[in-house]
């Protein structure tokens, strides 16, 4: 198991207060909390005790510390009012600190091999027209789970659900074959569909000659014409390959594509029909479950799995997607915009009805939004993820040059687009996944504040620090502490279990949080306590905190999909 210093010190305090319990005859009934930093480390309530034992909570939590003996890396055991804290011993936390270090270099932090294979799927926007910033969070928050749950110890597979099927893509693969493009189309192939979808899908409801031969290819595609199959997918490629040019500019990429047609060509849509069939009903041919019988309350409690001609609907072919998917994978993770909750739920109760137990597990978000009037866009009123990559990459330039106006034109350029894609991206997942977002680049470029590059500020100070020492020997004792040098000590010492639990929990804004404490503890421990010139029995151990902080967050950053340069 890799080295977790915080986490040892936690199993320490938890086999006191284990040890005390039992000789109270009282069960252990509440987790593990932080405290208010004054009063200790860790810390737990006693008020279900109190009520056990029936005395007031303070009295509880005075007889349980009197009974716990300091040891190993538990320095004291103090009873606040209801609660009982755990103070950390900092110079022997410190040494594990260092252990840890000294066996596991750069890799510090990173779990132990997991078994469990995970497949992330997220994205899976439809390949008719470009990603829009509303849906931002998807591919970053995707991303940054993604590489997480790797850092964690977990086989990984990252994966776009390709919707090239349905009325829609069947109408924009007509309008590509039939509608010549306009002389001011768009180059860029996922904006240049959007010119064609427009003008087909207006054909389509206002010439019914277009709607029957339409509806007609909807009914060949589905029922497995494979030559209109390989026309509609490579209608369906122009726009993913756009949408992925888009997606690798700000670090993201897939391990695999699944293609709904290949659902379709397989018939595995009409396995899921023929599983489910007893628990539909029918109208005017189509068929559908009837989800109120079920709870779901609320908008149209039916979910139609065929139209009347037969043809499968969505709904089935996610059944058969996420029947495929549990095949390949020990956990399924989806990545979902909060307006699916819905569509979730049903999917869950369909898979129960098809006998099925396991369910993907969902990460939702709530969508990002912009200051009105603080950003233009060239194609119209929708802001798409292009214009937003593109303001990010020339606002951080006009920042460089301000500040850095010395460095050569390419070394500006280079540096401008890691601090603007960096930014871009944290400022987006340093926020819980559910709390919606109203993007300001004023916060997202500052260097002083939970900032992209306030951490990769910090990094590049570590680096720069280890530069001028030079190879230093290797800390051999903990010296007495500086108040500043407690708290970094903890805060690095954290970083394991912060993995480990941001990845149990599936929310990688965690690691966002722990980053920028570490960077402004970082920068205290800087400010307060010299390195380079410190005396000799502190000089080893300082550059040893410098080092581990550089590994931290060189480790750290890359999960959030930023940059961790040596120079800033």
């Amino acid at each position: 198991m890799a080295r977790d210093p915080w986490g040892e010190f936690v199993r320490q305090a938890t086999a006191l207060r284990t040890a005390a319990e039992q000789a109270a005859g009282l069960a252990a009934d509440a987790a593990m909390e932080f405290p208010d930093p004054q009063h200790g480390d860790l810390a737990f309530p006693c008020f279900a005790h109190a009520k056990a034992a029936r005395k007031a909570p303070a009295a509880v939590a005075a007889e349980l510390a009197a009974h716990m003996v300091p040891t190993g890396l538990v320095a004291a055991v103090r009873p606040t009012g209801p609660y009982v804290n755990f103070t950390a011993d900092a110079r022997a936390l410190a040494g594990e600190l260092l252990t840890a270090w000294r066996e596991l270099g750069t890799d510090y932090g990173r779990g132990a091999p997991r078994a469990e294979r995970v497949l992330v799927e997220h994205t899976s926007a439809n390949p008719n027209g470009p990603l829009h910033v509303g849906r931002t969070r998807n591919p970053i928050i995707g991303d940054s789970l993604a590489r997480l749950l790797r850092l964690a110890g977990h086989p990984v597979t990252t994966e776009f659900f390709v919707n090239d099927i349905g009325r829609q893509m069947v109408i924009l693969a007509w309008g590509v074959k039939n509608l010549p493009a306009p002389p001011d189309a768009p180059a860029k192939e996922d904006h240049a569909l959007v010119v064609h979808y427009r003008e087909a899908s207006k054909r389509f409801e206002e010439d019914p000659a277009v709607k029957e031969r339409v509806s007609a290819m909807i009914y060949a595609f589905e029922n497995g014409d494979e030559a209109l199959t390989r026309e509609v997918r490579a209608v369906a490629e122009r726009g993913l390959r756009g949408m992925t040019q888009t997606l690798r500019e700000i670090g993201v990429t897939f391990d695999s594509f699944f293609w709904e047609s290949d659902l379709v060509l397989a018939g595995k849509q009409k396995a899921v029909v023929e599983r489910l069939r007893a628990q539909c009903r029918e109208e005017n041919g189509a068929l559908f479950v009837d989800m109120a019988a079920h709870g779901i309350q609320g908008r149209e409690p039916r979910v139609f799995l065929t139209r009347g001609d037969g043809t499968s609907l969505y709904p089935t072919r996610d059944l058969a997607y996420h029947l495929d998917k549990f095949s390949r994978c020990d956990i399924a993770v989806n990545v979902l915009g909060e307006d699916h909750k819905l569509e979730h739920e049903e999917l869950r109760i369909l898979l129960r009805l098809m006998g099925v137990e396991r369910s993907p597990e969902v990460l939702y978000y709530a969508f990002v939004s912009l200051p009105e009037g603080k950003m233009s866009t060239r194609r119209g009123v929708v802001v798409n993820m292009d214009d937003l990559i593109e303001e990010a990459l020339e606002r951080a330039r006009a920042e460089v040059d301000r500040r850095r106006p010395e460095l050569p034109e390419d070394r500006r350029r280079e540096i401008a687009r890691t601090v603007g894609i960096s930014a871009l991206r944290y400022n987006i997942v340093r926020v819980q996944p559910e709390k919606k977002i109203t993007f300001h680049w004023e916060e997202a470029l500052s260097f002083e504040g939970n900032a992209a590059p306030f951490l990769q500020y910090a990094h590049a100070r570590c680096h720069g620090i280890l530069v001028k020492a030079g190879a230093p020997e290797p800390a051999a004792s903990v010296p007495a502490l500086h108040a500043a040098e407690t708290t970094l000590v903890k805060t690095l010492a954290r970083y394991p279990s912060t993995v480990a639990s941001a990845a149990e929990a599936r929310l990688p804004h965690r690691i966002a949080t722990y980053a920028n404490a570490l960077a402004s503890d970082f920068n205290a421990f800087y400010r307060d306590c010299p390195v380079l010139d410190a005396p000799e029995n502190s000089r080893a151990f300082r550059l040893a905190l410098v080092a581990v902080t550089k590994a931290a967050l060189g480790s750290a950053l890359p999960v959030l999909g930023v940059a961790a340069p040596d120079e800033m």
